[in-house]
């Protein structure tokens, strides 16, 4: 009752917010971190209530911290205590800010607050337990947060499936089978998932000892399921879209709160239900990272523990990598539009990602005649272009290459056997059903280089995609449509100057070429070098790419 006892005796404790808390009812105190609350009342071990400005409301204790205020001489005083809940993201101790408004208080009253604890004479603070027991308690916190935040997460995914998806399917006259899978996405598919999780989580948690539970091999378990997350947040801007025209029609808006109330559930609309996968697939590195911090090395789940974070950590990663790709499907649609005699299938019907760009001499086998071409490398395709011979900055469309059914190979320097000429800075791309082969000769070894390692990355990119089910679906490809159409019409197809993309990162240090290991070693080649700087155009397109040149 240390927190109660100095708030009942006319102290300030002020507590800082260490994690952004999105109200999910109406008596709830929203704040985000770094804001300071006035804790007003802390009788509950869970949550407090508080007060920032003229708001007040109920708070999560484990999400704030209470520590020193700045200095101010002789109306200060500062207690280190082991409080009631222990926060998240937080020190060893935990920390009150204390403002004695009178400056009367008493150093007895001070140790009659604390026993079985000592008085650190070096910053006048006082300490309540030993360190071990302060790491052990914070450990069980953390550990009955994240299990708290589970039980709560399957509750807003059953509602969800429960509440609105299924009622939604009832309304044939008001939805049809592409509207719900856009709004609600595989949000079923991540219900069983969670719900398979939470029951595995239960099962390794300790109720009398919360710090003594091993959940860290719970997420290596489940580790491939979280790819699920993957599907949903890309689509979730989609779902955004599509729930605001339909809330244009006061009918909608009256149905989806009448689904909330049918369902009992809290009030916060559709988008913020919707939302919470999104939230709670980010916020699980950093829950694991709490863990870790409170979890002793000598620990039977720290191992896991530590896992456990990296691959959490990659699975946010990889899903924000992809986030990005889809919000570049538009630009690539562009820049399709902007080739002449475009012929075939859409490059979005098999791609996503712009992998590599850039000039080289191109020799087909069957013509042994050296060409000189400008090529694109997406996921799953290879695409050949020619630069008109006035304006250089026009492209026309040549032919494409299918990367899933070649093989690149790197070529010896000197003469070839395959095309009876000699070759400098060259690789090859062989057919795996017959003996169709391209050999390409690049201007300099680091481009040549750059090239291997570019198609190196477009297989990893596509076993990626395939193990966590990535694609681009048919309503983003139409709305990257519409949106090539709208600046069409708009503006007119800009064919000299595409638009601009934040500049890659360049994977090689300069004077450090790597070839990787399933390639071979030791060949450097070379080819005829124009005389004509880049235009513009392939200066800004080729940003889009990874690879810098």
């Amino acid at each position: 009752m240390t927190m109660m006892m100095l708030i009942s005796g006319g102290s300030i404790v002020n507590a800082e917010a260490v994690w952004d808390h999105v109200t999910m009812a109406d008596r709830e105190l929203a704040f985000k971190a770094g804001d300071v609350i006035k804790v007003l009342d802390a009788s509950n071990k869970d949550w407090w209530w508080g007060q920032i400005d003229e708001e007040e409301g109920w708070f999560p204790a484990s999400f704030v911290r209470v520590e020193p205020h700045p200095p101010q001489p002789q109306t200060k005083q500062v207690f280190y205590i082991n409080p009631i809940a222990t926060p998240r993201f937080q020190n060893t101790t935990s920390k009150l800010w204390v403002n004695q408004e009178d400056g009367g208080a008493e150093p007895a009253e001070r140790t009659s607050e604390v026993q079985n604890g000592h008085l650190d004479p070096t910053n006048d603070c006082l300490c309540l337990g030993s360190p071990l027991q302060n790491r052990d308690q914070m450990r069980a916190n953390v550990i009955n947060e994240i299990m708290s935040t589970e039980r709560h997460y399957i509750k807003h995914l059953k509602d969800i499936c429960e509440g609105y998806l299924r009622q939604c399917r009832k309304r044939v006259d008001m939805f049809n089978d592409d509207q719900l899978k856009v709004i609600f996405g595989n949000i079923e598919d991540i219900y069983r998932f969670q719900m398979g999780f939470v029951r595995d989580l239960e099962k390794q948690y300790n109720t009398d000892d919360p710090h003594l539970s091993e959940i860290g091999p719970c997420f290596l378990e489940h580790q491939d399921g979280f790819w699920i997350y993957s599907e949903y947040c890309n689509n979730h801007l989609d779902a955004c879209m599509e729930l605001s025209k339909l809330m244009r029609d006061g009918r909608y808006q009256h149905f989806f709160e009448a689904c909330r109330l049918l369902q009992q559930m809290i009030d916060i609309a559709i988008d913020g239900f919707l939302l919470t996968p999104v939230q709670k697939i980010c916020k699980y590195p950093l829950q694991l990272a709490e863990l870790l911090k409170y979890t002793a090395q000598e620990h039977s789940d720290y191992r896991y523990v530590a896992a456990a974070l990296a691959v959490m950590r990659n699975v946010t990663q990889q899903i924000n990598e992809r986030k990005r790709r889809l919000e570049n499907i538009d630009k690539i649609a562009q820049w399709q539009a902007s080739v002449l005699d475009w012929e075939g299938d859409d490059i979005l019907d098999r791609s996503s990602e712009l992998i590599y760009t850039g000039e080289l001499s191109w020799i087909y086998q069957p013509y042994g005649r050296s060409q000189q071409r400008v090529f694109f490398l997406f996921d799953h395709q290879l695409v050949l272009c020619k630069k008109d011979l006035i304006r250089r900055d026009i492209l026309y469309y040549k032919g494409r290459i299918d990367m899933d059914r070649y093989d690149v190979r790197d070529a010896i320097d000197g003469r070839d056997d395959d095309f009876n000429v000699s070759v400098k800075n060259a690789f090859k791309l062989c057919n795996k059903d017959s003996e169709e082969i391209h050999i390409f000769l690049a201007k300099k070894p680091e481009e040549k280089i750059r090239w291997l390692r570019a198609f190196h990355e477009e297989r990893k990119m596509v076993q990626e995609d395939e193990k966590i089910g990535f694609e681009i679906s048919e309503y983003q490809k139409r709305q990257a449509a519409m949106t090539v159409r709208k600046v069409t019409k708009q503006k007119g197809v800009n064919r000299c100057t595409p638009p601009s993309y934040p500049p890659p990162q360049d994977p090689l240090s300069a004077g450090h070429y790597e070839v990787t290991e399933d390639l071979a070693q030791g060949e450097v080649f070379e080819f005829s070098q124009s005389k004509r700087g880049q235009a513009p155009f392939w200066q800004n397109f080729s940003r889009l790419a990874p690879f810098k040149k």
